[in-house]
């Protein structure tokens, strides 16, 4: 009976761990390190100059057609986003982090990818608090989301997100969410062991 038990709580969920605690300022600051870049806030900028402020029927014409693409075999909008130079540059940020950065996306004014280092499920992510708890709330808003339990790969995630400025600190460019490998974040901090 010890046995079945002991077999049986391998596959247990581990405590849920204190996330905003784990994103320190140091943690914030690593990754506005490399947020704060010219690439990012050139590609969003260059994306809300493109799009402007979109009619909601248009963003949601393009998170549908993001949707259908992602069971297609064409996928001209997926390609274009994961092929730009930001997508280039978010896919290596996430590399060299070793497994600590799991997903990356960064959004335009309206709330929709500019660029991603993996395909993410929507392409719309205005109507979400990762941008309405960040972009719509001010220029230095933070959003620490609650963590979520990684079933596949055994581990805890959770997202940060914030907004982008201009250069200058003076405008809303857009919003970043970055997604954390909690398990590993807990590792190299040696919190909570």
């Amino acid at each position: 009976m010890t046995l079945a038990l002991v077999a049986g709580s391998a596959h247990a969920e581990p405590p849920k761990p204190d996330f905003k605690a784990l994103v320190t300022p140091s943690v914030l600051n690593d990754i506005r390190g490399w947020i704060d870049t010219e690439i990012v806030r050139l590609s969003v900028s260059s994306q809300n100059n493109r799009l402007h402020k979109l009619e909601q029927a248009k963003i949601d014409a393009l998170d549908k057609q993001w949707r259908a693409e992602r069971e297609a075999d064409d996928k001209p909008l997926i390609a274009a986003t994961l092929s730009n130079p930001l997508s280039n540059y978010l896919i290596r940020m996430q590399g060299r982090s070793v497994g600590l950065y799991v997903e990356i996306f960064v959004m335009d004014q309206n709330g929709l990818n500019v660029g991603q280092s993996s395909v993410t499920s929507d392409f719309w992510q205005g109507d979400e608090d990762k941008f309405q708890k960040t972009f719509d709330v001010g220029s230095d808003a933070v959003f620490v989301d609650e963590p979520e339990w990684d079933e596949d790969n055994k581990i805890w995630r959770g997202q940060v997100s914030f907004t982008i400025n201009d250069e200058n600190k003076t405008n809303k460019l857009g919003a970043v969410t970055v997604e954390l490998n909690i398990t590993e974040l807990q590792r190299r901090t040696g919190y909570g062991s």
